[in-house]
């Protein structure tokens, strides 16, 4: 692995002020006893800056995977690192006047933070795509590592794109009408009015679907699948299938390849507005189909471990003559 000092210093920089700003909204979360759409008001931007150090740092990493388009990559490390902070900052500001960041349309100054909002989020998406296009078209030696990079890169696009989904009047709204004076156009949920009952931690809906789960788990992608190159090499001395190459490479599949009917199960749930901790029996059954392919997969991969070849003897290991 590259040294961290040969990484994008923006984005490292930025990450480590996401970081900051994550322990400042944790006190916010302390002292601020104000709740917004049912949740602690300063749980967003917690979330948000968590999620922007895991994102850029990862995105960091995967730079200096270039071998090509390098200075272009450069520049859509820049632009990630300017949206990235602009979100940021708008999601602050309206924290700070007590107000909804995402979905506010209720004034025309709420409603030019979150057009602002939208176009940086579009932006930032579109940075991130030149990124993983630039990263298709180069050369990384290690399959297994060229694999992980561009799965995650692909699937978290994915992810990403699905909160497009959410700015878009929902059900509810439509059937309300008036939508040209509405305090709120749009929505996490489905099926059911954001700020109901909700998860802990996470805030997901537990009546109705909710768009951020699939959001959140195809992001992560990013870092997740990367992460597994970490894990089978340092389990290799205690499991023999994992040293040869090959097979690394076939579990790296396996992982994408899971994570990716993952992305479109939970999607598919939540677009039917089911909630992440109650599904159905088709739910369930589609789950269990994706779990035993992918149990099916993995052991499908570890039996074709090339097994390890005897050295050969030495003139002193000859058995003797009888």
């Amino acid at each position: 692995m590259s040294s961290w000092r040969s990484w994008h210093r923006p984005l490292v920089i930025f990450s480590a002020a996401m970081a900051v700003m994550a322990l400042v909204s944790a006190v916010g979360l302390v002292v601020d006893d104000r709740v917004l759409v049912g949740a602690p008001i300063w749980a967003k931007p917690f979330k948000f800056a968590v999620s922007f150090v895991a994102y850029c740092m990862t995105l960091a990493w995967m730079l200096t995977r270039l071998t090509r388009g390098q200075r272009t990559g450069r520049w859509a490390g820049h632009v990630v690192v300017l949206t990235s902070l602009t979100e940021m900052v708008l999601i602050t500001v309206q924290v700070l006047r007590g107000r909804r960041s995402h979905f506010n349309t209720a004034t025309p100054f709420d409603t030019a933070l979150w057009s602002a909002m939208g176009q940086t989020v579009a932006v930032l998406w579109a940075a991130t795509l030149v990124i993983a296009v630039l990263l298709l078209r180069s050369r990384i030696a290690d399959r297994a590592t060229a694999l992980a990079v561009r799965g995650g890169l692909l699937i978290a696009l994915a992810g990403a794109g699905l909160g497009f989904l959410m700015g878009g009047p929902s059900e509810g709204q439509r059937a309300a009408g008036n939508l040209d004076t509405a305090d709120v156009i749009g929505a996490h949920s489905v099926g059911v009015p954001d700020g109901g009952p909700a998860m802990p931690l996470t805030g997901w809906s537990t009546t109705g679907g909710d768009l951020r789960a699939p959001h959140f788990v195809g992001m992560h992608a990013l870092q997740l699948l990367p992460l597994l190159l970490i894990a089978l090499p340092l389990l290799a001395p205690r499991f023999a299938p994992l040293r040869d190459a090959g097979v690394r490479l076939r579990l790296v599949r396996v992982a994408v390849g899971g994570y990716a009917a993952l992305l479109a199960l939970i999607t598919w749930q939540a677009l039917r507005g089911q909630p992440l901790v109650h599904p159905d029996g088709l739910t369930l059954a589609a789950a269990g189909a994706v779990l035993a392919a992918v149990v099916c997969a993995t052991w499908s991969a570890l039996r074709t471990a090339v097994p390890d070849r005897p050295s050969p003897r030495t003139a002193d290991d000859k058995e003797p003559a009888v």
